[in-house]
């Protein structure tokens, strides 16, 4: 999984690059490795008064609400490129930025991914408290 990352980056940067380009992209690199030195440099510091927990937390749900936005743009671009058939839904809203588009194939991606984020959730819950009290 790193490599494939890797070399998505390196097809970004070579698509970027040209001779007229060369100085911002080196720029914005530099101001990456910067950016990316202060915050390792912020949280090597200031980790230990960090609330790790409550960190994950919101995290974590952030990362659910991005999956639940992704799988209704991902079914909408299939939808586009005509390989999943498209049912209206009258009454629904369509908002974009959230991923929410107004078809059954769509909102029904949604709601299965959101059903095993709530699953997967309250499986967690239920071990951690298993755990905890077991814990001597």
């Amino acid at each position: 999984m790193v490599y494939r990352e890797v070399f998505e980056t390196i097809l970004f940067y070579a698509a970027l690059w040209n001779p007229a380009t060369a100085t911002a992209v080196l720029a914005g690199a530099a101001t990456a490795v910067a950016a990316l030195g202060a915050i390792a440099w912020a949280m090597l510091r200031y980790s230990r008064k960090l609330p790790i927990g409550k960190f994950f937390a919101f995290s974590a749900a952030l990362v659910a609400v991005l999956a639940v936005v992704l799988a209704g743009k991902g079914v909408a671009a299939l939808q586009e490129a005509g390989m999943i058939s498209v049912s209206a839904v009258r009454g629904w809203p369509r908002i974009e930025v959230l991923g929410i588009y107004a078809t059954l194939q769509t909102l029904a991606a949604q709601l299965a991914v959101l059903g095993v984020l709530i699953a997967g959730f309250f499986h967690n819950r239920r071990t951690a408290a298993v755990h905890a009290a077991n814990a001597p």
